[in-house]
């Protein structure tokens, strides 16, 4: 909106970059333009405001399918006022010179004919399409299609009026429909989810299958090893036997001929002993052959005194001295 001053008799208007200004006097134009400043009169002027900036129309409307069905479009209309002149002859832009206010609503205006255009356009198209078209394929078919008749329509051009662009955001059925529809997907979806937990858990078998049979073949092959280690095992002790019983006749052998060996040296040393001593007595009997019979007494004597045990005291009664001396005295003569 143009900020206006007022001051006696006389007001002054500064527009802005995005507004166009109009000024008529007396039928006359005295001045137009954007971004203008100037003076007027009041009760003289004749002032139109027409904003060029561009601007957003969002629209929501229901159309009707070849096939009856009602389906909802969401679209934005991007558009500007191209000729400002022009709209401003053809809509009712004019504000008020005291405070600068538009004195109807022409925004409304373009806003209801840009509506009533892209609906016209859309309504045509969606009624030649069935609902699964205009599903798949409308919101492309209507950005394409639509926005083309809209920005080529020759009524916005002669209001001075230019569409940008033309956005559809989604076209959609009615929400039973909608749940319908979505139906065979989510029992596809499910089917498809069912399968794979299906060959999971087939695979999960499998593998536990391949996991079995992998120890069945482990448990053999250890049942295997173990028949071999037993065998191994007697055969070391099989061995170790036939070593020991081995080592066992050498030592025996060994042992009996050393005692063999140590008897006969045994003997061998009683047979020289037995000699030695054969020689020794026959010796001492050679020697006391020739001795004295009172010798041998005597000698005799001495070996058995040796062999006696000790005495301490010894008693010798005549009865015991007397046959002695006899026969020593007849030894003497």
């Amino acid at each position: 909106m143009a900020d206006i001053s007022r001051y006696p008799f006389v007001h002054h208007l500064r527009g802005t970059a995005t507004v166009h200004v109009q000024h008529v006097r007396n039928g006359r134009v005295r001045h137009t333009g954007t971004g203008l400043s100037f003076w007027f009169r009041p009760l003289s002027a004749v002032l139109s405001e027409v904003p060029i900036a561009d601007r957003e129309l969002p629209l929501l409307f229901h159309a009707r399918t070849s096939d009856f069905q009602d389906v909802a479009v969401q679209a934005t209309v991007t558009y500007r006022l191209a000729d400002p002149a022009l709209a401003a002859s053809r809509l009712d832009f004019s504000i008020d010179p005291t405070h600068g206010g538009w004195r109807s609503t022409p925004l409304d205006q373009v806003a209801g004919l840009l509506t009533e255009t892209v609906q016209q356009h859309s309504l045509a198209l969606l009624a030649a399409m069935t609902l699964t078209e205009a599903l798949v394929t409308g919101v492309e078919t209507l950005h394409t299609t639509v926005g083309a008749a809209v920005t080529a329509d020759a009524r916005l051009a002669e209001t001075g009026i230019a569409v940008v662009a033309l956005r559809v955001v989604a076209v959609r059925p009615e929400p039973e429909v909608e749940k319908a529809l979505r139906t065979p997907a989510r029992e596809q979806v499910q089917q498809e989810a069912d399968r794979a937990t299906y060959e999971r858990r087939a695979l999960a078998v499998e593998r536990e299958r391949a996991i079995s049979e992998n120890e069945l073949q482990s448990q053999i092959e250890l049942a295997r090893r173990e028949e071999q280690l037993v065998t191994q095992r007697g055969a070391n002790a099989r061995r170790e036997a036939e070593e020991q019983a081995a080592a066992g006749q050498v030592a025996a052998e060994a042992q009996a001929h050393r005692t063999l060996t140590l008897a006969e040296s045994d003997a061998s040393a009683t047979r020289v002993r037995g000699e030695a001593g054969a020689a020794a007595e026959a010796a001492r009997v050679a020697v006391r052959r020739d001795l004295p019979e009172a010798v041998l007494w005597a000698e005799a004597l001495r070996e058995v005194s040796g062999q006696l045990p000790d005495i301490d005291q010894l008693v010798l009664t005549p009865d015991l001295l007397a046959p002695l001396l006899a026969r020593l005295g007849r030894s003497a003569s």
